[in-house]
């Protein structure tokens, strides 16, 4: 039996998916008051449990042979800083510690390139960059990175638990709408008349799923693998849309670099006074500025890892969208 965390998630119930269809029993967390609709219909069982609360953790994984722990707090918003690192650092801890008490055979722990060192750019951003908190970029990076440490320390204390980092994630099954499902559906209405400079490494859900299983079947205990897609400018991603949706490319104002990151200054303000959200802040500015050079090389090499084209997951995502509904 196979206990997964986040499975409610993106990522999460993708997984569960992709691990029926192979014929795995599964069990997944979900907080009590959870929205399980993700879910529905899934011949899985539904159990109670909370990364904060390790007496759940230990019932949920009582006599699992394998826990993968997807669940996270993700967040852009400094204001939510607090609630990522008690989420992400404390709830891995408590996972580890669970799979340790318990006996789970293995541990798949879903990090995030964000949790990486990011060298200069020109250069590759691959395995060897390391964790490092005190060299992350925000909040979010920071929990990642000291999650991603606790895991190896786990190891240390020979626990079998690999790590996976995934890039942008986008793809079908995103059933909350993600940030990039956001940006993905307001291109699809051709709502953008801007695009800010900059762009990102995006990766489809079903591939980081499958790359997890990969991970657990083929991965090193100890080893990190990033599970990366396809480099492309916000510019490029949008012209891709557009030829998605036969219609020819609109012409839309570039926003240079330093205007970006002042128009993110005023709003990152704003969303700290008035605890609101907006895409544009301060991390996500930065993340689209930022070296997007993410190589897969070691996933591919060492555990078949093969992910699509970027093109069809974004086609296969926007298709979703509109066959259920979601605008």
């Amino acid at each position: 039996m196979i206990a997964v965390t986040g499975g409610t998630g993106h990522i999460g119930n993708v997984l569960v998916r992709e691990l029926l269809a192979r014929g795995e029993e599964v069990r997944a967390l979900a907080l009590p008051t959870e929205d399980t609709r993700p879910l529905d219909g899934l011949p899985i069982e539904i159990v109670p449990g909370d990364v904060l609360d390790p007496h759940s953790l230990e019932a949920a994984f009582h006599g699992a042979d394998m826990v993968y722990h997807v669940a996270g707090l993700v967040s852009i918003f400094p204001w939510q800083e607090q609630s990522v690192d008690r989420v992400n650092v404390q709830g891995t801890i408590n996972v580890l510690r669970a799979c340790e008490k318990v006996g789970v055979r293995r541990l798949i722990y879903t990090s995030s390139i964000h949790s990486l060192v990011e060298p200069p750019h020109g250069a590759v951003i691959d395995e060897s960059c390391g964790f490092d908190p005190e060299r992350s970029r925000g909040g979010y990076d920071k929990s990642k990175a000291r999650a991603s440490i606790e895991v190896l320390q786990a190891v240390e204390r020979g626990l079998d638990a690999v790590i996976v980092c995934p890039t942008g994630v986008i793809g079908p099954f995103d059933l909350r709408v993600s940030i990039m499902g956001r940006v993905l559906l307001d291109l699809a209405r051709n709502s953008f008349w801007a695009i800010p400079d900059g762009g990102y490494d995006f990766v489809d859900v079903r591939d980081v799923a499958i790359g997890h299983i990969l991970a657990a079947e083929k991965g090193k205990p100890g080893e990190v693998y990033i599970l990366a897609g396809e480099c492309i400018s916000v510019a490029d991603l949008a012209r891709m849309v557009d030829e998605l949706h036969g219609r020819r490319p609109r012409f839309r104002l570039r926003v240079p670099a330093w205007l970006t990151r002042a128009i993110a200054h005023v709003s990152t303000a704003f969303c700290l006074a008035c605890k609101v959200k907006s895409r544009i802040t301060k991390y996500s500015v930065e993340t689209l500025l930022s070296n997007y050079n993410i190589s897969s090389a070691k996933a591919r090499r060492e555990l078949g890892y093969a992910p699509r084209s970027l093109r069809d997951s974004v086609r296969d995502s926007i298709q979703w969208f509109a066959d259920n509904g979601v605008t």
